[in-house]
């Protein structure tokens, strides 16, 4: 009996140290999620008076991390840097991100400004190499391990799969790629990203798994634009954007230790109502809280007082400025010279468009598929065939920096490879359509373009068909050796 007594002793002692063990280790694992770093980088993609608000965004989101105890060290901002002491700015030095708001520039790191600010560098830095930046900027990289947690916010410009910066455009799939290279790697325990662009939907839906511990939220689906807000008469520009204005003043005023991304998730879904504010990959670390990301020290709530937003399309804010500028003119000469700057970006718009009905002309079997592709708006499924066409697009009709509406049009290009036509029979179209149309040119055709933005693409065709025949027919008439050609799409 005293022994059987000794075996169950001795068992239980057993038990007692694996179990102090196993505790141990658990406890070991929990302080460690717990007590791993936070990383942010935030990023400016633009440049130009016009997207003042993409960096009073990002100068505003670097102040909600820093006052919540992310230290500069591992803060990462990039930046054109062209705003706060740009010779339109009424407050040198200072760039605010809502009316009456504070000066959200000072303090601001500038780690990487100007010609530094390229999708290749914001690759670099976020998966921390270091070596490839070379002497570039502040250096600073995201340098972080396997219980770290990363913040990823984007603002800027962006069409289907593709965000721009300055000079060039980052692609959905070599975005992806770093993500999933990083969880490889183990560069981190989780991820998240906040992405304010025109269907930035689009970078991460299809392509971003739940299984790699990053989550993403976006100012809008796949398929439609961000809004601008805040436009601000003395300044003559648009303050910040809807998506990233709600985000920030949420984390200014709610305790993160307590709130959860869900949370502000919905809070942002909600007082977004400009566009669809959506949520992709792991949907389980919106369970975290937002302290696990902007970092958790307690900060006093702040209070906005309510404004308008006065939100408008992302793409129509150049010519929603220049509207509020011609109802400020005072002289004919100003109002002249407003003009003017409406007719070059309409004209820019014109000759997006009609370039874009061109290559669905040369690249499709007839009519009515180059219509269905002009009309549609499919989902972007081929990255393959896309990113090839839409780079060279980008790179050879319409740089981005020059003429930001061609974004507007990618959608064109989604839809060709969508209908399967191959990407050499798309880019042999492109070196067609974009010699054909010169901005001096686009004078005689401005009145038709804004016709055919108008109208039903196939009544169009068919109408242009009809005149066409009866004015050569009352030629024939009249014996006329006169030949008439209206525009169509070319064959």
């Amino acid at each position: 009996m005293e022994r059987v007594a000794s075996l169950l002793l001795a068992v239980l002692l057993i038990s007692a140290v694996k179990c102090s063990i196993l505790d141990n280790e658990i406890e070991q694992f929990i302080k460690g999620a717990t007590t791993g770093k936070h990383w942010a980088l935030i990023v400016a993609g633009s440049s130009g008076w016009f997207n003042y608000r993409h960096q009073a965004d990002v100068c505003h989101a670097y102040h909600v991390l820093h006052s919540h105890g992310i230290p500069d060290e591992r803060i990462v901002v990039m930046m054109y840097d062209d705003i706060a002491q740009n010779r339109r700015n009424p407050t040198p030095g200072k760039i605010i991100n809502r009316p009456n708001g504070p000066d959200v520039y000072k303090g601001v790191p500038k780690d990487y400004v100007g010609k530094t600010v390229t999708p290749e560098n914001f690759l670099s830095v976020l998966q921390g190499n270091k070596k490839a930046l070379g002497n570039l900027g502040s250096g600073k990289v995201i340098n972080s391990g396997p219980n770290d947690h990363i913040f990823v916010n984007f603002v800027d410009h962006g069409g289907p799969g593709v965000l721009a910066f300055p000079r060039g455009e980052l692609h959905a799939k070599a975005l992806n790629k770093a993500l999933n290279d990083m969880y490889d790697k183990k560069k981190f325990a989780k991820m998240v990203l906040y992405i304010e662009a025109c269907e930035s939907g689009s970078m991460v839906a299809n392509l971003l798994p739940k299984n790699i511990n990053v989550y993403a939220t976006t100012a809008s689906n796949p398929k439609e634009s961000s809004y601008a807000c805040f436009y601000d008469k003395e300044r003559e520009t648009y303050l910040g954007d809807v998506y990233s204005v709600k985000w920030m003043e949420d984390s200014d005023k709610e305790n993160l230790q307590k709130e959860t991304l869900k949370k502000q998730f919905r809070i942002v879904k909600e007082e977004t109502n400009t566009s669809h504010v959506m949520e992709y990959g792991d949907l389980s670390i919106a369970e975290s809280t937002v302290a696990e990301f902007q970092g958790g020290k307690a900060t006093p709530p702040k209070e906005y007082p309510p404004v308008p937003l006065d939100a408008v399309p992302s793409p129509d804010v150049p010519m929603a400025i220049l509207y509020h500028r011609l109802e400020a003119a005072k002289t004919e000469e100003q109002r002249e010279e407003i003009r003017q700057e409406m007719e070059k970006i309409q004209l820019n718009k014109d000759k997006v468009m009609i370039t874009m009905k061109h290559i669905a002309g040369y690249a499709t079997k007839d009519h009515v598929q180059a219509a269905r592709v002009l009309q549609s708006q499919l989902p972007l499924i081929k990255h393959d065939c896309y990113e090839p066409v839409a780079r060279h697009f980008l790179s050879e009709c319409f740089r981005v920096s020059e003429n930001e509406y061609a974004l507007r049009h990618l959608y064109v290009l989604v839809n060709l490879c969508q209908e399967n036509v191959p990407q050499e029979t798309i880019i042999s179209a492109m070196e067609k359509a974009c010699k054909k149309v010169e901005l001096p040119d686009l004078h005689a055709f401005h009145l038709i373009g804004f016709f055919v933005s108008i109208l039903n693409f196939e009544y169009f065709i068919i109408c242009a068909f009809l005149i066409n025949f009866i004015l050569v027919s009352l030629m024939a008439m009249f014996l006329s050796k006169g030949l008439i050609v209206l525009w169509q799409i070319p064959r």
